[in-house]
């Protein structure tokens, strides 16, 4: 708990219980992660093009971080003749089950979607997860790219990062005690 939270609990609250609660295990075995320093957030989408005609990929989920940006890759991404499927919290439920009863059924492949999804996404067949953008807390970066590499399979985690993002990249690294590498040329060797 941050000492300002811990503060505030000793000068407000008589005989404060405290529970500790263990932080998520790490376990990102079988997930290799990386980054691609695209500089600047113009880049990305040109950068997830790329990625995507150079690799052959069963299926994978694309994470950013607003509902607004779900919209707009996914249009972009149409645009370049790109098949995805999005979801986010603006849809209603019942649009938002067809949409990943298709992307759980295979007919689906590239599903965009922000952390409403991070923690639901329990599909075998995910052999990619690209932070398009970087998650806002450290903590959803775990349940994000835990989402590839299930049940035992062999997974690969991208990140996109501008230079405003180094910090965040920084501090994810700590946080979960890992070395990100840069992705390297022979990506497709990878997958």
């Amino acid at each position: 708990m941050p000492p300002e939270a811990l503060e505030i609990t000793r000068k407000f609250m008589n005989k404060p219980v405290r529970i500790l609660v263990k932080r998520d295990e790490l376990t990102l075995e079988g997930i290799k992660q990386f980054y691609v320093n695209v500089e600047k957030e113009e880049w990305k989408l040109d950068t997830l093009c790329d990625l995507y005609e150079t690799l052959a990929i069963t299926q994978s989920v694309i994470f950013v971080n607003t509902r607004r940006k779900v919209d707009w890759l996914s249009d972009k991404m149409r645009g370049r003749d790109h098949i995805v499927s999005a979801t986010h919290g603006d849809m209603d439920q019942n649009t938002r089950d067809i949409i990943m009863r298709e992307f759980r059924s295979g007919s689906s492949r590239v599903l965009i979607t922000t952390d409403l999804l991070a923690r639901g996404i329990d599909v075998q067949q995910v052999s990619l997860v690209i932070n398009y953008d970087l998650p806002i807390q450290p903590e959803n970066y775990l349940h994000r790219i835990g989402r590839s590499g299930r049940f035992g399979r062999k997974g690969v985690a991208i990140n996109f990062v501008t230079r405003e993002d180094e910090r965040m990249l920084f501090d994810i690294q700590k946080f979960y005690n890992v070395v990100i590498e840069e992705l390297p040329a022979n990506v497709a060797d990878l997958l």
